[in-house]
C-alpha cells in the first residue's frame, strides 16, 4: 500500500521524500527567534508512524547523536514514516540547562496549553504538531549533571504492546514504571502512542556505548514494527533483565563518597557499597544496599551532601543471572569496532 503524504508545520513531505524543517517555538528576548529542528523521512509504503525525540531536557545530549546516526542511514525499502526531532528544549541546549528559561521541567509540561507558560506552549506545539500524528514514539534521556545511567528503557510494561516494543529494543535492563504527570509518556499514552523512554550516559557528555545501544535499539524496534527489513541476528540475543521496582541508596551524611562500584554491577542485600567519610578519613560511615540488584545509576561526584542520590538500585529476583545478561549485552557493543551499528551490536560493511 503507498505511502501518505504528511504535513508538520504547514510543510508537505511525500511518500519517498526525506525533508528538513524547522518549527517557529518562540522568540529570545533579543528579537532572534527560536526554532525547533525537525527531519522527515517518508517512507514509499504506508506503515506506522515513530516519533524519535531527544533533548526535552537541555543538558542531555546522547540522543542527538544517536538521531543524527539514525538519520543518516539509507534505510531503503522504509514502510511508514520517522519523525526526528534531536533537540526539542532548544532554549535549554542553548545554555546547556535541564530547564527551560522559566526554570519549569518541559517533562512535566505535558499535553501543554496554548495559553500557558513557554513550557507549557512548547509542550502542546510538539504534541500537536509531532506526536499526535504518530503511532509510537521512543523519547531518549540521559541521567543528571554528575549522574550517570546504565543503558536501560522504563516502559509500562502492563501494556502488552509497550511491553512487546521494550523487549525489541534490546537494552541490558528494562524498568517498569509508572507513568508521571505532565510527562511526554504519559501525554502520549493518554492518546493511545506507546512510547519507550531510553535512559543512558550523563548528562552533557556524549558516551559512546551508550550512544550504539541507542542506535540499535531504535532499528530493532523499526523492524519488530515492520518499518524496515528483518534479518537473523549474527548471534542469539540474551533477553533484557526486566526489573519491576528500583531504589536509590542515599548518603548518610556529608562528606567525601569513596566506592568502587560500577554501572552494571550486581550487588546483594546488606552489601558494603562505599563509605562517606571527612577529608581526612578519621571518620567513616559506610554506605550499604537495603535490596540485592543490579547497578543501573550512580553518582559521578565525590562530595556528596547528606539525603543526596548515591546509587540507583533495580530490584531483580536473580542477581547473578542479571548481571550474567547484562554483561553479555553491553559486551556485544564494547567490543564491535567504531562505525556505524546495527541492531545486533556490531558494524556494517
Amino acid at each position: 500500500m503507498p505511502g501518505e503524504v504528511i504535513t508538520i508545520g504547514g510543510v508537505e513531505v511525500r511518500p519517498g521524500e526525506r525533508r528538513g524543517l524547522s518549527l517557529p517555538i518562540g522568540m529570545l528576548h533579543t528579537h532572534v527567534p527560536v526554532e525547533m529542528p525537525v527531519w522527515v523521512i517518508n517512507g514509499r509504503r504506508a506503515g506506522p508512524r515513530l516519533f524519535i525525540c531527544a533533548a526535552i531536557h537541555g543538558d542531555e545530549l546522547n540522543g542527538i547523536e544517536i538521531i543524527r546516526r539514525i538519520r543518516v542511514r539509507p534505510l531503503a525499502g522504509l514502510h511508514g514514516t520517522l519523525l526526528l526531532v534531536p533537540v526539542v528544549n532548544v532554549f535549554g541546549v542553548l545554555h546547556h540547562s535541564r530547564y527551560l528559561p522559566d526554570r519549569r521541567d518541559l517533562n512535566r509540561s505535558f499535553p501543554g496549553s496554548e495559553r500557558g507558560s513557554l513550557a507549557a506552549r512548547l509542550a502542546q506545539q510538539f504534541m500537536a504538531e509531532i506526536v499526535t500524528r504518530c503511532t509510537h514514539g521512543i523519547d531518549l534521556h540521559t541521567g543528571t549533571v554528575h549522574r550517570s545511567n546504565l543503558p536501560q528503557l522504563r516502559a509500562q510494561l502492563d501494556d502488552p504492546v509497550t511491553r512487546e516494543l521494550a523487549m525489541a529494543f534490546g537494552a541490558p535492563v528494562v524498568l517498569d514504571s509508572r507513568l508521571r504527570d505532565g510527562s511526554l509518556r504519559q501525554a502520549a499514552a493518554e492518546r493511545g502512542i506507546p512510547t519507550l523512554i531510553y535512559e543512558a550516559g550523563e548528562a552533557l557528555r556524549f558516551d559512546e556505548l551508550s550512544i550504539r545501544m541507542g542506535v540499535a535499539g531504535i532499528l530493532a524496534v523499526m523492524r519488530h514494527l515492520g518499518m524496515i527489513r528483518r534479518r537473523p541476528p549474527r548471534a542469539p540475543r540474551p533477553m533484557p533483565v526486566v526489573a519491576d521496582s528500583s531504589y536509590w541508596v542515599r548518603a548518610p551524611e556529608g562528606g567525601v563518597l569513596r566506592s568502587g562500584l560500577r554501572l552494571g554491577q550486581r550487588i546483594a542485600a546488606g552489601e558494603r557499597l562505599g563509605q562517606v567519610s571527612d577529608p581526612f578519613g578519621e571518620r567513616e560511615t559506610p554506605v550499604s544496599a537495603a535490596h540485592g540488584g543490579i547497578v543501573i545509576g550512580r553518582n559521578s561526584l565525590p562530595l556528596v551532601n547528606e539525603g543526596d542520590a548515591l546509587f540507583h538500585i533495580a530490584r531483580v529476583a536473580r542477581p547473578g543471572a542479571a548481571y550474567a545478561a547484562v554483561e553479555a549485552i553491553s559486551g556485544a557493543y564494547r567490543d564491535a569496532p567504531p562505525g556505524e551499528d546495527d541492531e545486533d551490536g556490531y558494524s556494517e560493511p
